[in-house]
């Protein structure tokens, strides 16, 4: 006989996923230390010395994790947007709400990493480059986004008009991507892809991918904690709050 699905629809309630977020917050947060500390020794240490770049390249390893992730939480704040204009689902506004700190916060690191690469390479610390650009929307984006839910006092039409930002900025996302293949630009191509062999040494790819899973960590872990405080403070009301606010 077969075993029972789990009834994933159940954790759609603010009431039950509040429980399991604070049982997978210790997990993601062991693994984000552990990705880290794995990812930058591999990155500063293991990794050769690039042979045009010098030393300097080693910011990369920051750099592209920051904007993989900066556009994977923009994409998954959408979906969660979508859910919420669609189902009307409470859980899915306040995961959206808590994921854009943290994806506005990498959009920053991306930019702010490219400018210290970029003053070396280009001889320049900013360029109206394509996907400097596009990378900069998304930036305002997220701010944008959180600077709406804030003006808005009624938390439900807050998450319908910020989902509705988010899922009409979401069209800069394959902006970003393909900027460097529709438009002429200083910025280099993809040097990770679906479709090709990785244009750079092994050592250097896995530090590269390690620090993506370690950010990719650290922002399940924030929005776990961000969405918990928040459900908490939209939900005060309930019962099950003031039995559980304090665990």
């Amino acid at each position: 006989m077969n075993a029972p699905l789990i009834n994933w629809y159940k954790f759609s309630s603010p009431a039950t996923f509040y429980p399991l977020a604070a049982k997978l917050i210790p997990w993601f947060t062991a693994a984000t230390i552990l990705l880290a500390a794995v990812g930058l020794w591999i990155s500063f240490f293991v990794a050769p010395t690039d042979a045009q770049q010098g030393e300097g390249y080693r910011i990369i390893f920051v750099h592209v994790a920051a904007s993989w992730m900066s556009m994977f939480i923009y994409c998954v704040m959408a979906f969660w947007s979508a859910m919420c204009l669609s189902f009307n689902a409470r859980l899915s506004g306040m995961m959206a709400s808590a994921l854009a700190p943290t994806g506005a916060m990498f959009a920053f690191l991306s930019l702010l990493t490219g400018s210290l690469w970029g003053k070396p390479m280009w001889g320049a610390w900013w360029v109206w480059d394509a996907r400097l650009t596009s990378q900069l929307i998304l930036f305002f984006l997220y701010l944008g986004f959180i600077a709406l839910q804030s003006a808005i006092d009624d938390p439900r039409r807050a998450d319908k008009a910020g989902a509705i930002l988010s899922l009409v900025g979401v069209i800069n996302v394959p902006i970003i991507y393909f900027s460097v293949q529709w438009w002429n630009t200083l910025h280099q191509g993809a040097s990770v892809s679906m479709t090709k062999s990785p244009s750079m040494a092994q050592t250097m790819l896995w530090g590269m991918l390690i620090m993506a899973l370690a950010f990719w960590a650290y922002s399940i872990t924030m929005a776990l904690l961000r969405v918990r405080c928040i459900i908490l403070e939209r939900e005060m009301t309930n019962e099950w709050v003031k039995k559980n606010a304090l665990e």
